[in-house]
């Protein structure tokens, strides 16, 4: 079938398949080592192997629907998002809940994440002439995440947590605020009047792609990266304990 063929000009498509196999490596790497980790932090680093397994076959669907249809995969992402962001939520629940956080803390970020996905979806796909207000909705819940996070009840119950909860946790809270914000870049870059009014690439093609080369790399950035600060602060923790 030679349209399912990936031409080398195709770097949409090369992103989707670099971050199928991305995501899928660090899933199974996550799993194996469950056995090596220790039981305090074993659903932390299950719930890392979750993230990147979801996003793992989801990026595989969305790889074969782009190649087919030559349309970005917008439904797709966001049932990814939908199910990988509000789990990246509960890792900061996790690593912070030894030092007494509320099932509240986690309900909150659940709900935020799910109001900037579901807001951003809308703008999106369903109301694109109203993108620029729910862009603006979706980047409130975003920035309450980050408030939560460097200045809320995260960082306040990483720091009674121990150094290392805090280190690990202010590396997390720069993904948030750093690599999440990649997001609304590819946003901009395939929505109408994403930036005050102006779209920044006026070819609808060029910008769906642009959006969709965006996403994949923030995605595997987050997701993967995610993970792997986890993990790291289970071996520390580790370590730590034996000594």
């Amino acid at each position: 079938m030679e349209h399912l063929k990936i031409a080398s000009d195709n770097y949409v498509a090369f992103t989707f398949f670099i971050g199928t196999m991305a995501m899928m490596a660090a899933s199974v790497f996550f799993f194996l080592e469950l056995n090596n980790t220790s039981k305090r932090w074993r659903t932390s680093v299950l719930v890392s192997g979750l993230i990147t397994f979801i996003a793992a076959v989801h990026y595989y669907y969305m790889r074969s629907y782009n190649l087919e249809t030559g349309e970005s995969p917008t439904f797709f992402r966001y049932v990814d998002w939908i199910l990988t962001v509000p789990l990246m939520c509960v890792e900061f629940y996790l690593i912070t809940k030894k030092a007494g956080a509320k099932i509240g803390l986690l309900w909150k970020l659940i709900s935020a994440s799910l109001v900037m996905l579901v807001t951003g979806y809308v703008g999106e796909v369903l109301d694109r002439d109203s993108s620029v207000l729910w862009g603006v909705i979706s980047g409130i819940a975003y920035f309450y995440i980050v408030y939560l996070v460097w200045f809320g009840e995260v960082s306040k119950l990483a720091q009674e947590a121990g150094a290392q909860v805090t280190k690990a946790t202010k590396i997390l809270g720069w993904f948030v605020l750093v690599g999440w914000a990649i997001y609304p870049l590819g946003y901009i870059l395939g929505t109408p009047g994403g930036l005050f009014g102006f779209q920044l690439v006026q070819d609808t093609a060029a910008a769906l792609n642009a959006m969709d080369i965006v996403y994949n790399i923030a995605d595997a950035i987050n997701k993967i990266g995610f993970g792997l600060v986890i993990y790291a602060l289970s071996r520390m923790d580790d370590a730590t304990v034996k000594a």
